[in-house]
């Protein structure tokens, strides 16, 4: 076909840059105490921004996880089939310790560097994260019951990616996953209605119904089930020690908005063989230890989600000309690349504070502790409900070029809205803040003592704390004013860890629209006088 005209002004693609130049993140990493893993971040960083790794995650998002329920005889084997590139993504993933490595490493601030990789890798494809994630998520609640964790941790942990289903004991490192929820229940898992029988050996035999468990190639589960003491928490292998299947059959894939690579399934218990974590009647104490770190990684994910739009946003803005200038020099473009970088970088201050904390509590700090328990809730509610808004106008910003799956930002906006829902969607990560004020009072005075660190530094965030704290002490339909007063806590969060630690403009930036009052219902709507320049040039990508 010949040639009909020339193609100009176009946006190159985004390739040959290190995802992890981005200031916020890595002032974080050095400010929580994880500076030290600077240069295995960068080196991460460099391979999230190859071409490569896009096609990773472009083709196992494109070539979705395939259910094999029966062999060619007719015997039920239950495997899921994966494209090979989602193993590159786990196999990096598990290679650079984003998994369950921070619990068996010594090193001071070994949650920080691993939140940092998370961040990272997880803008290149969303997808594996999960199963990463809920193998992070799996240690404190195995611990409960030491003999398991004992043998489960080191291979959990294990710097190898050993896909496959085989007794876990022969393997050379192991990926966890979680089944709770039922179709009658959602997150009201008392209602469960799968049941344990114990076993003269001391295992139990499972038999019900999970309505969502996704990763179901992993190795090992962590579910809950109806025990003749109440509900428990038990751990089941997918391949037990004999060598044969555990009756855990797949019944379907889920047909998921986004998520695409990720496996999620309804699997059925008939009898299946697990082991008992913790006490029996102590489930949901015992598998929110779990929970507790998976909310972590919603809230880093939802950060991360952030960035990567940003930076695409931005590049195309860059390059591209509109009306005799470059979009990017365009006032109205500039606000609203400028609002969606402040909204990035608050979402990443809390998010790896949030790391830091549980560095701290790891350790044994108490007071970092109560911090985490009420901070984590607030966050996750708040960054996560920001997601999509922001993948949304984003978006927008390389106009119909946008809309179409091959610039990657269309997937961005599926995955948005996962975070919010899993582990609890915005509603139960509300009550749950809710429920850690009136529980806990100490993590009130906690979150306070934070957000005070920032005192008579800015005058807009000193009102919103005291308009804050005055609303805490009215009773008056807290729960129903539950959403508004969580959303209130995470910005005066956020807007104190910007005052203290961020880029000056961006920390005013955020104080004038999100503490000031002068903000519109839309992204882009930044009061006059922001310094648009030094906050979008935090937003570029930096070549490697």
């Amino acid at each position: 076909m010949p040639q009909t005209h020339e193609v100009t002004n176009q946006a190159p693609p985004l390739r040959g840059h290190d995802v992890a130049a981005d200031p916020a993140l890595l002032e974080a990493l050095r400010r929580e105490g994880a500076g030290w893993a600077e240069p295995e971040l960068h080196e991460l960083g460099i391979l999230a921004g190859t071409e490569q790794a896009a096609e990773w995650g472009r083709l196992a998002n494109e070539h979705p996880p395939v259910l094999r329920t029966h062999d060619r005889y007719g015997h039920r084997i239950d495997e899921v089939e994966f494209h090979p590139y989602w193993h590159e993504l786990m196999r990096t993933a598990v290679t650079h310790g984003l998994h369950a490595a921070p619990w068996r490493q010594e090193q001071p601030g070994a949650h920080t560097a691993r939140a940092a990789k998370f961040f990272v890798w997880s803008q290149v494809e969303a997808g594996h994260t999960c199963p990463v994630s809920m193998t992070y998520a799996s240690v404190p609640a195995l611990r409960a019951t030491p003999e398991l964790a004992q043998w489960l941790e080191p291979l959990l942990a294990s710097r190898e990616y050993d896909f496959g289903l085989r007794d876990p004991r022969t393997k050379r490192g192991l990926i966890a996953g979680m089944s709770m929820t039922e179709k009658q229940g959602g997150s009201d898992v008392r209602t469960n209605t799968t049941t344990a029988v114990p076993a003269a050996d001391g295992s139990y035999r499972l038999t019900g119904h999970k309505w969502f468990t996704s990763a179901p190639m992993s190795d090992l589960f962590l579910t809950l089930a109806q025990a003749p003491g109440g509900l428990s928490c038990f751990m089941l292998p997918r391949v037990l020690p004999d060598g044969s299947r555990n009756r855990i059959h797949l019944q379907r894939l889920k047909d998921k908005l986004g998520n695409h690579s990720n496996a999620s399934s309804e699997i059925e218990y008939d009898g299946a063989v697990g082991w008992l974590v913790g006490e029996e009647g102590r489930g949901v104490p015992t598998i929110i230890e779990m929970v507790n770190m998976t909310r972590l990684d919603c809230t880093i994910g939802g950060a991360a989600g952030m960035r990567a739009a940003l930076v695409q946003a931005v590049h195309h803005a860059t390059h591209r000309r509109v009306f005799g200038k470059a979009l990017v020099d365009q006032p109205l473009m500039r606000n609203v690349l400028a609002d969606l970088t402040v909204e990035s970088e608050a979402a990443t201050a809390v998010a790896m504070r949030l790391a830091g904390a549980t560095d701290r509590a790891t350790a044994g700090d108490e007071g970092e502790a109560l911090l985490r328990r009420l901070a984590l809730a607030v966050s996750k509610y708040w960054v996560c409900k920001r997601g999509p808004a922001h993948a949304a106008e984003a978006m927008e910003c390389l106009g119909g070029n946008g809309y179409v799956e091959e610039s990657g930002m269309p997937r961005l906006y599926r995955e948005a809205p996962l975070v919010s829902i899993w582990e609890g969607s915005g509603n139960v990560a509300a009550l749950d803040a809710l429920r850690a004020m009136t529980r806990s009072p100490a993590s009130v005075e906690a979150f306070f003592t934070e957000v005070g660190l920032a005192s008579g530094a800015d005058r807009r965030l000193d009102a919103a704390v005291t308009a804050l704290q005055k609303e805490l002490t009215d009773p008056a339909e807290l729960e129903y004013r539950t959403r508004r007063v969580v959303e209130s806590m995470a910005l005066v969060l956020q807007g104190s860890l910007l005052v203290r630690h961020g880029a000056p403009a961006v920390a005013d930036a955020f104080c004038a629209s999100r503490l000031g009052g002068d903000h519109g219902g839309a992204f882009g709507t930044l009061p006059p006088g922001t310094d648009t320049a030094a906050v979008i040039d935090r937003a570029r990508a930096v070549q490697a």
